[in-house]
């Protein structure tokens, strides 16, 4: 698995969790559910925690649960982190956390390709996504997760983790934590239900009260970004940039589908390559959509660096 810096989401889904997908008429694992809860969209979807063992045996059954809820998963060996557990459990029910034993369960730590503990992973609608390797600090872990929202959001992954009453004696779920800033929460609710204007709106509210605020800042380059591709087709914006290497809308629509994608090196090389041949106004256009996408992969992505690099010597 790639490892990403701190404070950088490497949305990419770079590993194969095929293995792990139950052949169709197979029964389900133990504690596994053989289908995914039901729930409408944005609804609430009964759990038993909101962080559970994932193991070899039951993961067909948290593949099942990322149809509907967004589910990060730590490869730990020892033991797991309690900042990651506090932070996801902060965010009320948005996320379920898995946390799986290296050691106890090589399968997953084939397919996740887990070299270093821990390894931090998603899996939204069965797609897995690689995170980070590493310790982060809570504000680094939250900021991965602001990235990961809109994704699952982008993916109608918008459930509610719930959890169910629990019998007396059994382990109490880890405490919740303050809730998101309003404007942050307001922007997520809106990216749930699709209303991405009243996010934008949200995000710049927040960056209006603190200009520092550097997750509104992301939170807002990728709602923006959400907005732009709105329904088009991906088939519809590969076709248009083939046809037109030289139109800037073009070539912008499909910088954001690779971004959307995770594709980062594709879409800094698109518009890196067309930077020198088009006019002022154009170059800025580029530049400002390329800052935008700094924003949303993180600054200390080495992606980031390369290509911060090389705007630097089109400009001066």
């Amino acid at each position: 698995m790639t490892q990403v810096p701190p404070t950088a989401a490497n949305l990419r889904g770079a590993v194969d969790l095929s293995s792990l997908v139950r052949p169709a008429g197979a029964p389900a694992a133990p504690g596994a559910s053989a289908s995914p809860p039901q729930s409408a969209p944005g609804g609430a979807v009964p759990v038993p925690a909101l962080v559970v063992d994932g193991t070899d045996a039951n993961f067909t059954g948290i593949l099942d649960l990322s149809q509907q809820v967004a589910v990060v998963v730590e490869l730990y060996v020892g033991s797991p982190s309690t900042v990651l557990e506090s932070v996801v459990v902060s965010y009320n029910g948005r996320f379920v956390l898995a946390t799986v034993d290296v050691n106890a369960n090589p399968q997953l730590q084939q397919a996740f390709r887990a070299t270093a503990a821990p390894t931090v992973a998603a899996v939204i609608g069965g797609r897995p996504i690689a995170l980070y390797e590493g310790e982060l600090a809570a504000a680094e872990v939250r900021q991965v997760l602001e990235q990961l929202t809109t994704l699952a959001a982008q993916n109608n992954v918008t459930g509610i983790a719930t959890v169910q009453a629990q019998d007396a004696g059994a382990a109490p779920v880890a405490p919740v934590e303050e809730p998101l800033p309003p404007h942050h929460q307001e922007a997520y609710d809106a990216i749930a239900l699709g209303d991405y204007e009243t996010a934008i709106r949200e995000y710049k509210t927040a960056i209006a009260q603190n200009p520092r605020d550097q997750l509104a800042v992301a939170g807002l380059a990728q709602v923006s970004l959400l907005a732009r591709l709105g329904n088009a087709s991906a088939d519809g914006i590969r076709s248009v940039a083939a046809a037109s290497p030289s139109d800037v809308d073009a070539q912008l629509a499909v910088a954001d589908l690779d971004v959307s994608g995770g594709h980062l090196e594709d879409a800094f090389g698109r518009l890196l390559d067309l930077f020198p041949t088009v006019d002022q106004p154009s170059k800025d256009r580029l530049r400002t959509r390329m800052l935008d996408y700094f924003e949303i992969a993180g600054s200390d992505d080495p992606r980031v660096t390369a290509a911060r690099r090389r705007l630097t010597g089109l400009l001066y």
